[in-house]
């Protein structure tokens, strides 16, 4: 396998968690995004939309991060990152989505270049925009994980006692939320849950600082 990837990229990061929890090796290829490497030629020929992760597995090229986890799930079995019992999956993607498919669009590296060259938004101004969509969304994010508490879906995990694809969403974004500084007080679930999946080596070995093109 060869996963295309930016370590600071947190749809990378996710992949990243997913293919060190099923135990997979890979090849790294360093995709710099802040100098552009993926509008170049070279990655155009790999990757349709110019993003990472593009994971070269069984022959073939996959984008999309949630796309790729699945096809891992489904091919790599063990251990599993979407529960067998369709109540259980469909659980878990949706907690997994809320952080793919509500708060990371709205603040990923293109999103904020956008509204500083285009909108002409100061770095404050563009700051409390990461801030406000990603406390939303946490916040959100912390009452599913409440009524799942309450059906009786506890765990040290975001949903039971092994990590899932919905830690493997969870993890980058509190490491990015971190980053820019959002206010995680109010969240006791979400960030027990971040911290029981940051205790593991798999993915710990996952983080950003331990990629080989990471810079501080």
């Amino acid at each position: 396998m060869k996963l295309y990837n930016y370590f600071r990229s947190s749809a990378s990061f996710r992949v990243r968690i997913a293919l060190n929890l099923k135990g997979l090796a890979y090849d790294y290829e360093p995709i710099h995004l802040v100098k552009g490497v993926h509008r170049q030629d070279a990655f155009a020929a790999v990757s349709a939309d110019g993003l990472v992760p593009v994971l070269e597995v069984d022959g073939v090229r996959l984008s999309q991060s949630m796309a790729i986890i699945e096809y891992l799930d489904e091919t790599r079995l063990e251990p599993r990152l979407l529960p067998a019992e369709p109540l259980a999956r469909a659980q878990v993607r949706a907690l997994a989505q809320s952080i793919a498919c509500e708060i990371h669009p709205l603040n990923n590296l293109r999103v904020l270049k956008y509204l500083g060259r285009e909108l002409q938004l100061g770095e404050d101004a563009r700051n409390a925009w990461y801030r406000h969509w990603c406390r939303t969304g946490l916040e959100a994010f912390e009452r599913q994980l409440a009524q799942l508490r309450e059906a009786g879906r506890g765990g040290p995990f975001c949903f039971g006692d092994t990590p899932t694809l919905a830690d493997c969403c969870l993890v980058p974004q509190i490491f990015n939320a971190r980053r820019y500084e959002v206010d995680l007080s109010g969240l006791p679930l979400t960030l027990a849950a971040c911290e029981a999946a940051l205790a593991l080596p798999a993915v710990q070995q996952a983080q950003p600082s331990a990629c080989p093109d990471f810079e501080a």
